[in-house]
Parts: structure tokens; sequence; C-alpha cells
């Protein structure tokens, strides 16, 4: 089995005015341009009359070695979500208004391609391997795997800053 290390973890939470298509987009393109490929494991929306409330799952893979691979995972629940208008320098915006909640979750893969799993002498030996041969090398990647989730719930931050 491959084992995985989560090596990330944090959650955002943002109240007031921010438009849901943007941040979504904005989210969904970063990743994208970082060489993700993303799957939309779920996604549910209940209409209330306090709002809409949506629930989406993304998880994005990334390969950076055959045998290493970067996932990041986000959990998203929104409350309250409604239609609003804003008036920024004097001109009126639509915008939505909810509560937002994205949770963060960020790990690396090892032998995700099941390499090394046929018999139990090739898994005593990915354990040597792990341990002795590429250990800085995986410290080396998870230390650009918390750079890189760290660079980008900064930037989804800046976003909703500049939103609101």
């Amino acid at each position: 089995m491959a084992q995985k290390n989560t090596v990330f973890e944090q959650t955002l939470k943002q109240k007031g005015y921010w438009k849901y298509t943007d941040i979504y987009n904005f989210a969904f393109e970063w990743l994208k341009d970082h060489g993700y490929k993303i799957k939309e494991k779920k996604y549910t929306e209940k209409v209330s009359p306090n709002g809409k409330e949506i629930e989406l799952e993304w998880e994005a893979s990334k390969k950076v070695s055959d045998y290493l691979k970067f996932i990041i995972s986000l959990k998203w629940h929104i409350l309250g979500l409604k239609d609003a208008e804003i008036e920024r320098g004097g001109k009126k915006e639509s915008t939505n208004k909810g509560e937002l909640k994205i949770k963060f979750e960020s790990e690396t893969e090892k032998d995700y391609e099941k390499r090394w799993e046929d018999n139990p002498f090739w898994k005593f030996l990915r354990g040597i391997y792990d341990k002795y041969v590429i250990r800085t090398t995986i410290e080396e990647y998870e230390n650009r795997l918390i750079k890189e989730s760290n660079d980008y719930v900064k930037e989804i931050k800046s976003f909703l800053q500049m939103a609101s």
C-alpha cells in the first residue's frame, strides 16, 4: 500500500462579502497553474430561507518524481450564501454574502504506483530505501510541499481580502 504522510493542515474562515464564483475559480486555477490535477470528490448544495449551504471536496495531486507525489485536499463548507450588492468606488457591484470555511490538508504519497508491494522482500527494501537512501530527499520534498501549501493559503486569504 502506498504510504501517505500529512505535512500541512490549516483552516481558513471568512465571514462577510465575497464572490463565490471568483474564489472558486481562483482556487481551482491556482492549483491547475501549479501542475495539479484536480478531482471534485463531492459537491452538495442545499437551499434554505437562510441562504445556500454548499459543501465541496477537492483532491489535487501532482507527481513530483517516479516515487513521490503531492496531494492537497480542500474541504469547503459555505453557510448562508446569499446574493448581495456592495458599493465600491461609487459603483454598485453584485457579490455574495455568507460564511466560508476551507480546510486544507497536504500530504506526500510514497510509492503511489505500488511498485514495491508485490512481495515482502520488496516491502522490506522499500523501508531501507525510505529510511537511509532517500530520507533527505523526501524531507526536501515535504518542505517544498509545506511552502507551496502556505503560499496557496496566503494567496486565497489575499484574494478574499481584496474581495471584501
